[in-house]
């Protein structure tokens, strides 16, 4: 059976699908057979990032509805033979999605893939609460900033009392902290929570820290996912985040501003580690 991972946060525009294409290709390029839903219905941006928006003929809500069979339905992606995209509908309304639907969607992928990574649309609406509903783990996206913290322990509240291993009594859905756009510089002048805080207010286990980075942004519109620009820091730190899900001890970085040495400061290098 696949393991169930949903990406989510409490607010929009934190990088939950920037982190959940990253996270599902980096799984994909580790050898695991790895399919990747968006479940944002009306708002879809996970073939965006994935750069497969051209190739979209159906979708979730197709699959749902009985007018498409998943195979129909399901893109793989041309960098990775082992990753696979299920994209969202764009023109249909979120209560398209059944949580009967949505069952025997997973339950089936279940049987081929061993990995199901749920892009969550962002709060707590329906689309939201069915992307959570059957997953095994969580991993929540937030940014070094109050309200985004304030709004993921919102999140974490509905993780451990509205899914089905809640209902059912079963172990708790396995909860990972993601804290993206993390600048050291604007932490030291006090513009941002400092890690320690973040960890604090939320209380679970740290599984990645995403620097600010323009490699983001340069990825997201060329649509290929940051992991693959293994070269810049986010790409990285994204990779590191994979190791960890995967349980491999892959020490922090990206944490401090890192002091730059003589020849740095006369030719202008310098970075963070």
């Amino acid at each position: 059976m696949a393991k169930i991972i949903v990406v989510t946060s409490g607010k929009g525009g934190v990088g939950k699908t920037t982190s959940a294409a990253a996270i599902a290709t980096g799984l994909a390029l580790r050898g695991n057979k790895t399919v990747v839903i968006d479940f944002d219905v009306g708002l879809r941006n996970l073939d965006l990032i994935m750069g497969c928006e051209r190739r979209v003929v159906y979708d979730l809500v197709n699959v749902i509805q009985g007018e498409a069979g998943l195979k129909q339905a399901m893109i793989r992606d041309k960098r990775s033979e082992n990753l696979h995209i299920l994209p969202a509908s764009q023109t249909r309304d979120k209560d398209a999605l059944t949580l009967e639907g949505v069952e025997k969607v997973l339950m089936d992928l279940s049987e081929e893939f061993d990995y199901i990574i749920c892009d969550s649309p962002a709060g707590i609406e329906r689309g939201a609460q069915l992307a959570l509903y059957f997953a095994d783990e969580a991993v929540v996206v937030t940014n070094p900033e109050v309200s985004s913290v304030r709004d993921s322990d919102r999140i974490l509240g509905l993780l451990s009392s509205k899914s089905r291993r809640a209902e059912q009594n079963r172990d708790p859905i396995k909860e990972h902290l993601l804290v993206t756009r993390y600048n050291p510089n604007r932490v030291d002048d006090g513009d941002m929570l400092n890690l320690e805080d973040i960890r604090e207010i939320l209380a679970i286990d740290l599984v990645g820290l995403i620097p600010e980075s323009e490699a983001v942004l340069r990825a997201s519109n060329q649509g290929v996912p940051v992991i693959h620009d293994d070269k810049s820091d986010a790409g990285q730190a994204y990779a590191d985040t994979v190791s960890r899900l995967m349980g491999e001890d892959v020490p922090l970085r990206f944490q401090s501003v890192q002091k730059r040495g003589l020849i740095a400061r006369m030719f202008g290098g310098g970075g963070r580690r």
